[in-house]
């Protein structure tokens, strides 16, 4: 009577968790204790794993502690709802209580370690696992997998693949899964494309991680094709094509080549084009996707086809909003991004924080920091993703004393900081030039235990480098334990920045010979070193190696090769690479007419200037300053007064201060001195001391006295104490043997007591 009372209930309890009936287990359990069969360790384990399938896992741990009787199963029971409660706590406390384990105890704290980012542990526990004499299935090594790939310890990984082959889990579908996340993780891309290859069958998991991973590692055209193969195999669901979306996403390459034997062909892979495999395979109506589609054509910056889509949408989500809010923001259009969540508010959805950050950023992109403080402010309670996010804003927008500011707010109202908080406000520093906040924020650093992180020490070397102390800077790079590229950039800029353009050669040597591949800023540092040293050999090795390791076509790297040229006189040199570049922006067709105007070819940046404005490149200010220097230079006075006449007209170009010292200076050595008056005239910048200097050298060479006493007594008027204007009027009255009025101006000096400073030899 008693068995089939127990196999009675038993099928109770079974039928109570298929459908998580917890208030009918309630009553087994009643039954349980009025028939006194609460020793009955079967029956009470099924009440366990109940409660836990319920989430009642406080009255599920309450009945286990009632237990007379408790063997293996008890435990796990309750471990396992532990377990998927993320409750680790309690959960490493029972298992280390435990009085025997097995090979599941071990799985289900691995597992649950390896999931909520405790790898090392995970790791631990595994080889912990191991020594206990207990062989791991193919869900301990899925996990162990999980957390090698998290750590980056592609060793470990390694050993646990020769185990999967040893025990023949290598050719588990979930096994083989978990290594190609590994070694993608690990970014040993050659060892999971093996993997892949010695899979028997793949499913949508081994695509999808194999596809991620090329992204990753910058090979968007492989990805590509593995999508085409998956495509092919007909393993295709909503999680694979918002992946490939994703790629889409990140990619910036419209087009690649697929090499079919002896020839190429470039084949184009577009989101567009995804997206009409969408609609073909019936996925239009699925959220997921569409959110994926809307996060494709934003980032692209096509938010017409966004906004069709969004307004087509069968269903829309938080998700849906916030990407069009952020999409808005990346075009810098502020009001559309407040319209559109305004827009979302009257449809019924709460802004979460997401949107607000998305919204914070457009109006910090827009350069509108006032209203993006009042969309932080309010927010009830920001996460320290928000005050990045402020943080950053201010920054960017130069308002680094704000910046600092909010950052000791920050740390009133005892919000955490970040690597990336760090990061920002050192950024500020350095942009202030503020030593003091530089020290600061080093010693929150210490305490912080941030001191080591390559990111921040980055932060620190730009700091100190900046704020002229490079005896700290070199203390902080040599203290880091390990470097990375963005380290040894921070310090050659550094070294470059304060002068030590030698030392900075130096250190790139040490560089290379540390075996880091220099980016293009480490090529364009080193090349502005090369610059100030008027070394052309040097140069020439760097050029060597810019096309040795396939940077010459990168426009900034480009740039900077034509200005070590100018600047090391071989201008013939510099023309020829900028003939070469296959694209070029503003700053470099700014850097060959400077170019020109240094080295005195006027008539050769003229002729360039018009060939920038025939290629449809619009001028700068900059562009006029050099095209302006170079005819001042050359004497091509119409040719400079043309192009500033042209400067409003026809680029609407407001001309500055430099551009007024250009024109003065082209027309005052020519001596065209009543046209010199009539732009004085009507020029704002009559407080700039240079405009008035370069004309009173002008009069002098000219012999205008009654222009040269006006420019001087402007000069007098800006800086009394100033020499050089006294020192020029009174050559110019020696030269025209008007002894008299050079008296005069010496008596004034003696009055103004203002010293003329000796000149000296560097020869």
């Amino acid at each position: 009577m008693q068995t089939k009372t127990s196999s009675y209930l038993a099928n109770v309890l079974q039928f109570c968790i298929d459908r998580k009936s917890h208030k009918a287990g309630k009553l087994v359990q009643a039954h349980l204790f009025r028939t006194n069969q609460i020793s009955n360790t079967f029956l009470v384990n099924r009440l366990i794993e109940l409660y836990s399938k319920c989430g009642h896992t406080a009255a599920a741990r309450h009945l286990f502690d009632q237990m007379p009787l408790r063997n293996i199963f008890s435990y796990h029971a309750i471990l396992d709802s532990y377990c998927k409660l993320n409750d680790l706590s309690n959960a490493y406390d029972l298992f280390t209580s435990m009085p025997e384990r097995n090979a599941v105890s071990w799985n289900l704290i691995i597992s649950a370690l390896s999931r909520n980012g405790f790898k090392e542990k995970a790791l631990q526990g595994y080889h912990s696992m191991r020594l206990a004499g207990f062989v791991p299935t193919h869900f301990t090594l899925a996990s162990v997998l999980s957390a090698c790939g998290g750590l980056g310890d592609v060793k470990c990984g390694k050993e646990c693949h020769g185990i999967a082959i040893k025990l023949a889990l290598d050719v588990n579908l979930y096994v083989g899964n978990a290594l190609l996340g590994m070694y993608m993780k690990c970014e040993a891309i050659a060892d999971a494309v093996v993997v892949f290859k010695d899979l028997p069958e793949h499913n949508e998991v081994s695509f999808t991680s194999m596809m991620e991973g090329l992204v990753e590692a910058n090979r968007v055209d492989e990805a590509f094709d593995m999508f085409r193969l998956m495509h092919r195999v007909g393993i295709i669901d909503c999680v694979s094509l918002s992946s490939v979306l994703g790629v889409c996403s990140k990619s910036v390459v419209e087009e690649f080549v697929e090499n079919n034997g002896n020839d190429e062909t470039r084949r184009a892979m577009h989101g567009e084009q995804i997206h009409g495999l969408v609609i073909k395979l019936g996925f239009e109506t699925n959220l997921h996707v569409n959110n994926s589609l809307l996060d494709m054509y934003a980032k692209h910056g096509y938010m017409d086809c966004a906004e069709i889509l969004f307004n087509s949408m069968f269903e829309v989500s938080i998700v849906s909003w916030n990407v069009m809010i952020a999409g808005y923001g990346k075009q810098h259009k502020k009001k559309r991004a407040m319209e559109c969540m305004e827009k979302m508010r009257s449809c019924g959805f709460e802004p979460d924080e997401v949107t607000y950050i998305n919204t914070l950023a457009a109006c910090l992109k827009s350069g509108d920091v006032e209203t993006g403080l009042w969309i932080f402010n309010s927010m009830s309670s920001p996460s320290l993703t928000s005050w990045n996010a402020i943080l950053s804003g201010y920054s960017q927008n130069e308002y680094h004393r704000e910046a600092v500011m909010l950052f000791r707010e920050m740390q009133f109202r005892k919000v955490r900081p970040d690597r990336t908080t760090f990061a920002i406000i050192l950024s500020s520093c350095a942009g202030m030039g503020l030593l003091e906040g530089g020290k600061q924020v080093h010693a929150a650093l210490l305490k912080a235990n941030f001191y080591t992180d390559l990111y921040v020490a980055s932060g620190l070397i730009g700091v100190y480098s900046k704020c002229g102390k490079i005896q700290l800077a070199k203390h902080i790079f040599n203290n880091v334990p390990q470097f990375d590229i963005v380290c040894w950039n921070s310090m050659l800029a550094g070294l470059s920045l304060n002068s030590l353009d030698t030392e900075a050669f130096t250190f790139f040597q040490q560089m290379l010979g540390n075996r880091m591949l220099p980016t293009e800023f480490s090529y364009a540092t080193v090349l502005n070193c090369c610059s100030s040293l008027t070394s052309l050999s040097q140069g020439w090795q760097i050029h060597g190696l810019v096309v040795k390791n396939g940077h010459s076509n990168d426009v900034y790297v480009g740039t900077a090769l034509i200005d070590m040229y100018c600047k090391c006189g071989d201008v013939g040199g510099a023309r020829q690479f900028f003939d070469m570049m296959p694209s070029k922006n503003t700053v470099t067709w700014n850097e060959m007419i400077h170019g020109y105007a240094q080295n005195g070819r006027g008539e050769d940046a003229v002729n360039l200037f018009a060939a920038m404005i025939q290629t449809s490149v619009k001028p700068d200010c900059i562009t006029f300053v050099a095209v302006l220097t170079a005819c001042s230079h050359s004497g091509l006075v119409d040719a400079s007064l043309s192009i500033f006449n042209s400067m409003q007209g026809e680029y609407g170009i407001e001309p500055l201060n430099d551009h007024y010292t250009c024109i003065i200076d082209s027309l005052g050595r020519a001596g065209r001195f009543s046209e010199v008056e009539e732009i004085i005239c009507k020029m704002p910048y009559k407080d700039d001391p240079i405009i008035w200097e370069v004309l009173l050298s002008s009069c002098r060479v000219h012999a205008n006295v009654s222009l040269a006493r006006r420019a001087a007594n402007e000069l007098f008027r800006l800086n009394p104490n100033n020499s050089a204007p006294y020192a020029l009027l009174a050559n110019m009255y020696s030269s025209l043997d008007r002894w008299d009025d050079v008296k005069d101006v010496r008596g004034v000096m003696e009055e103004w007591q203002v010293s003329k400073e000796p000149g000296c030899s560097w020869v």
